[in-house]
């Protein structure tokens, strides 16, 4: 079989339309072409989509032996999270890494920082103004952040907590600039590393430079910290990460440590904050939805409905376009066969508006995710991608992302600013709400007359 069809536009023309509108591009090359279908972007190797969960299993299945996920990120992230993160590696190094990360967050180590985000996310609603607009997902940010710092980095010094919190958004959006991310990859490398550029100041990546070594001068000092004297019975994740030992009884490296902090700074900070702008913008716009939802916290504020809305949202509203894999090795998926050296990549927007699996994926329904129907539903949620690489963080975003909209629902009635849905726009790598999901708050016991309590 040939390799699949895509679409005739040159490269350049290709990207100006992704970026103009993500989620129409990759539906016309369903719609065109079928559940597998090509796309090709400046200076990249062609790149096969597939669109249906059946299919994503065989993409994910190529982690075994034929793929690498880590090449192609290593290309882009590389000198954001560096060198030595969980999204970087490949084969035994990643096993090796993905071993030792996993324990801390998985299981009964999530579960335990449950009131400490219960108790960040209470203390930020506290401020929000009353009765006039503001954009949620910048107030989502600042919860998830404080998230990083206390139960990953495990940081409870206030002056460096109070650091951070300058530091930290600032690398974070110079890191994410276009500035940064749109430049080749050897010209980028260069910016970053070359003494006569790093002495210009006003530039993008100076300026990034700057800041990731302030933010590593307190990273490397918690480090050693724990090295040095261990807290006992301490449940961060950089406290867990510093006692773990692999199979020949070896560390991670201080090296090895600070990246992988990185990582789940850069992979579960602005995504969670996106995914609950999206789950808040997605129950303005399902009134019905919000009522149930507030029905069900005043009984239980992680009710199984609760769970669904989550999962709805993150299907209805993914974050995340794919996470493509270079292929070692040719490949047959859907009848097409993929060459080596070409990228092959899951459609995750594609997959989880499936309606074979999701009938009208247009619509917001978390009752997809219960009952009978939860079975079929499950088997097509991908917002985490799959296989062996299913995102080590998972547990702990959709942990975040429960225990927080519980506690604004508790506290606040929210209002959109405008009836029309949001449209999703491309920043960076995500998906993220046009106008960042505009609300206002109200006090609990506000009234709306006829539209309700998700009225507008």
């Amino acid at each position: 079989m040939p390799a699949p069809p895509g679409f005739r536009l040159p490269p350049p023309l290709q990207v100006a339309w992704l970026i103009k509108d993500p989620a129409g591009f990759y539906e016309a090359g369903r719609r065109r072409y079928g559940p597998v279908f090509q796309v090709r972007f400046p200076g990249l190797p062609p790149e096969a989509c597939v669109a249906s969960a059946e299919l994503a299993e065989e993409v994910f299945a190529v982690d075994g032996g034929a793929g690498r996920a880590g090449d192609i990120r290593r290309t882009f992230v590389g000198p954001l999270v560096g060198e030595e993160s969980l999204l970087c590696l490949d084969r035994e190094p990643w096993w090796r890494h993905r071993r030792l990360i996993s324990p801390p967050l998985h299981g009964r180590a999530v579960a335990s920082w449950r009131d400490t985000i219960a108790e960040i996310a209470a203390a930020e609603v506290a401020g929000w103004p009353a009765g006039t607009p503001f954009a949620l997902r910048t107030r989502m940010e600042r919860i998830t952040l404080e998230v990083i710092m206390r139960v990953v980095f495990g940081i409870r010094d206030a002056e460096r907590l109070s650091r951070l919190r300058v530091l930290l958004p600032e690398l974070i959006a110079l890191g994410g600039s276009a500035a940064l991310l749109r430049l080749p990859p050897k010209t980028r490398e260069r910016a970053l590393s070359s003494p006569a550029l790093l002495r210009m100041g006003a530039l993008p990546t100076t300026r990034y430079v700057r800041a990731r070594d302030a933010v590593d001068t307190i990273l490397y000092q918690e480090i050693a910290r724990r090295r040095a004297a261990p807290i006992p019975g301490a449940t961060d994740v950089l406290s867990q990460l510093v006692a773990a030992r692999d199979e020949h009884g070896e560390p991670l490296t201080d090296q090895e440590l600070r990246d992988e902090l990185m990582t789940l700074l850069q992979a579960g900070h602005e995504t969670t904050a996106t995914a609950l702008a999206w789950t808040f913008e997605r129950l303005l716009r399902t009134p019905e939805a919000l009522d149930t939802l507030c029905e069900e916290l005043t009984v239980d504020d992680d009710g199984p409905y609760l769970g669904a809305v989550v999962k709805e949202a993150l299907r209805a509203r993914p974050v995340i376009l794919g996470a493509p894999r270079t292929l070692d090795e040719p490949v047959r998926i859907g009848g097409y066969d993929i060459p080596a050296g070409w990228y092959v990549s899951a459609s995750i927007p594609l997959i989880l508006s499936d309606p074979d699996v999701f009938p009208e994926p247009g619509e917001f329904r978390p009752e997809r995710f219960l009952g009978e129907n939860a079975a079929g539903a499950n088997k097509g949620w991908v917002p985490f991608g799959g296989g062996r690489r299913y995102c080590a963080g998972a547990q702990l975003a959709t942990l975040e992302m429960r225990v927080i909209v519980s506690e604004v629902l508790r506290r606040v009635r929210l209002t959109a600013v405008r009836p029309g849905p949001e449209r999703p726009r491309l920043k960076n790598v995500t998906l993220v709400p046009a106008r960042l999901t505009e609300a206002v708050a109200w006090p609990v016991n506000a009234r709306f007359g006829s539209v309700g309590v998700g009225g507008v």
